[in-house]
């Protein structure tokens, strides 16, 4: 439901959070949260023009969060990069349904609110005090290898 660019905004935020106070030059910040450099660097204009980080460029360069970790909410970042509102009235534009969805819309419109909502209540830096985790984002080197019994994949 959300866009590629809205997953890569997420994952740059979530990086940025865990070292608040370093700039993180882009091809880092690429590397570590898989993005290829050049769609990122237009992503993280989008975040710098919401005010979310701040950059500096040339040597010793890079960018960090604009405030604390604390202060951002996913939904700050989803609605940096993309538009994300309820359905109010017909997406269709019958008048005669003006704000009584169909079924589809309303449904459709429930689970935006869902989202909003999640988001809204979720901050960078609650995915730092995740319990249990080392990282804002998935870790090749964190995960463990799912072992099977090799008797069970004969079955």
């Amino acid at each position: 439901m959300l866009s590629q660019t809205t997953e890569y905004a997420l994952r740059a935020m979530s990086m940025l959070a865990y070292s608040p106070h370093e700039l993180t030059p882009t091809p880092s910040l690429a590397e570590r949260t898989k993005v290829p450099a050049n769609y990122l660097a237009k992503v993280l204009q989008l975040l710098a023009g919401a005010e979310l980080i701040q950059g500096r460029r040339g040597v010793g360069g890079g960018y960090k969060l604009s405030r604390p970790a604390a202060q951002i909410s996913l939904l700050d970042v989803v609605r940096a990069v993309t538009k994300i509102e309820r359905i109010r009235t017909c997406p269709l534009g019958l008048a005669n349904h003006g704000p009584n969805l169909c079924p589809l819309h309303r449904k459709t419109d429930e689970a935006i609110a869902r989202i909003i909502e999640t988001y809204e209540n979720v901050t960078l830096q609650d995915l730092i005090d995740a319990p249990g985790q080392n990282m804002p984002l998935c870790d090749e080197k964190a995960t463990t290898r799912l072992r099977v019994d090799p008797a069970l994949r004969r079955r």
